[in-house]
């Protein structure tokens, strides 16, 4: 620890965020990188706490402690190996994740916590600059291949640390670009791709093979369809890394009326218009009166879409009550708090309505005018919430589109799944406790048998599956296990 007293002195500080009026105008990313001196400062404040529960919030088991005393000290190479060590892609989190770290922060049991998230960015961000990141190569090959199916982060984290481990290993997505969620569900404002592909380009040169518009599973004949059983029969294992991608609905009347999407038929038009694939986006925002139903991260990236798109107005709906502004009894510390989270999306103008149902849709002429809905009361019966009607508070609301942004419920059913007669464990995919599905030669990480999770456990589940794929096929792996699939969140 490099200053005892730096938590005492040294007050949080975070990234500025560009100015409103002019983030709406481009879909660069919203935070402006901060000076050397002030992460210096920032780093300053991680405490000599003893136990660092920030270790333990992160499902990565990043070394926070480490690498803050490296940035106060200025040594940053020496932090960037700090980071890699337990993270292949701190440049995905440092963007994306909520920061269970910073939730379990021991100095923010009575000040405010470390700004672990913008540390971690800035520490890789700097290494990319100064070329410190460079291919990392197998020092023997094994004869052995690997297939990974999915490019999300769980896939991409697998298929990195099979090849570092010598394995001939190839990654198939259905998309035409690699990336998963990463590539067509998060916005360029939250993360420029080109982030993305800088990483992609040293996967390539360390031998990771990519193959795109490959559908693993699909219908016979149909084009880009990947038969599974070929993929058994080709490759000494597979490991499914498919996500989460079978959205949750709202079957109500009016549902099949046009102007109302899921969340994912809306934001990859808007990635590919920024990937210089389409003019324009087939559906838009523009000049419309718009309703995310969803209050969580997936409503939020909506949100900062539709504003960008220029939309008339724009209502957030959220079932759950408005959460405290500050962290909840339910959940003390070091869980992840129930407390008022506003992010840069929010900021860009929203009207945000809580405990409200939506009960029908309405048209005219075949295409969505309005919404009606009504404010509901919730209580919790055996721990799940159950929601009551607040008679009188029925409402219309005027809507030209509808975005339902409620979340996933696991896996395709359909597909690879089904072709390898795989055992389910609910709605996800089953495993044990190295990985494995109920054939031994397929193994399973990350949403598809995790269910719908934050990218750091889609990270840490890809390089601990990679373990147990590597000792599987060699009698024993050095590779690091941060999880197990049993392994619950602090948030």
């Amino acid at each position: 620890m490099g200053d005892p007293k730096g938590f005492l002195t040294v007050e949080r500080k975070t990234p500025s965020s560009r100015p409103v009026p002019v983030r709406l105008k481009d879909w660069r990313e919203v935070y402006e990188p901060m000076a050397n001196n002030e992460l210096v400062d920032q780093a300053s404040r991680c405490m000599d706490c003893g136990i660092p529960f920030c270790n333990h919030g992160c499902p990565l088991g990043n070394l926070i402690p480490d690498w803050n005393d490296l940035v106060y000290r200025d040594d940053w190479q020496r932090a960037i190996e700090a980071l890699h060590a337990t993270n292949n892609f701190p440049e995905f989190t440092g963007r994306l994740c909520p920061a269970p770290c910073e939730a379990a922060c021991v100095a923010g049991i009575s000040t405010d916590a470390v700004t672990i998230k913008n540390i971690e960015l800035s520490i890789v961000e700097r290494a990319w600059d100064e070329g410190w990141i460079e291919p990392v190569l197998a020092s023997k090959q094994t004869g052995k291949t690997v297939a990974v199916v999915g490019s999300g982060p769980a896939g991409l984290a697998a298929a990195q640390q099979l090849t570092r481990a010598g394995h001939a290993v190839t990654v198939f997505e259905r998309a035409d670009r690699i990336g998963g969620l990463l590539r067509y569900g998060i916005p360029e404002f939250k993360m420029e791709k080109q982030v993305l592909d800088r990483r992609l380009e040293q996967m390539r040169a360390e031998g990771t093979q990519f193959r795109t518009n490959a559908n693993v599973g699909g219908p016979d004949g149909a084009e880009g369809s990947v038969s599974s059983q070929e993929l058994y029969e080709g490759f000494d294992a597979i490991v499914l890394a498919g996500g989460a991608t079978d959205w949750r609905d709202l079957p109500i009347p009016g549902r099949d009326l046009d102007g109302i999407h899921q969340a994912m038929e809306y934001l990859p038009h808007a990635n590919k218009v920024q990937e210089g694939d389409l003019n324009e986006p087939p559906i838009s925002a523009a000049d419309k009166s718009v309703i995310i139903i969803g209050g969580g991260d997936t409503g939020a990236d909506c949100l900062g879409t539709a504003n960008r798109q220029g939309a008339k107005s724009v209502h957030q709906f959220e079932i759950m009550p408005r959460p405290p502004e500050s962290r909840a009894d339910s959940s003390p510390w070091p869980t992840w708090p129930l407390m008022m989270r506003t992010s840069s999306a929010h900021e860009e103008g929203v009207v945000r309505m809580y405990s409200v149902s939506t009960t029908e849709f309405v048209g005219s002429d075949g295409r969505v005018t309005a919404l009606l809905g009504h404010e509901v009361e919730v209580d919790f019966v055996d721990g799940r919430p159950n929601f009551e009607k607040v008679e009188g508070t029925e409402f219309e609301l005027e809507a030209d589109l509808v975005l339902l942004a409620m979340g996933f419920t696991g896996p395709e059913p359909d597909g690879v799944v089904a072709d390898l007669h795989l055992d389910m464990a609910g709605p996800n995919v089953a495993r044990d406790d190295f990985w494995r599905t109920s054939d031994e030669k397929v193994f399973v990480c990350g949403d598809m048998g995790r269910g719908q999770s934050l990218i750091v456990w889609a990270i840490a589940e890809g390089r601990s599956c990679a373990a147990s794929v590597d000792a599987a096929l060699m009698g024993d792996s050095d590779l690091p296990v941060p999880v197990k699939p049993t392994d619950r969140p602090l948030r």
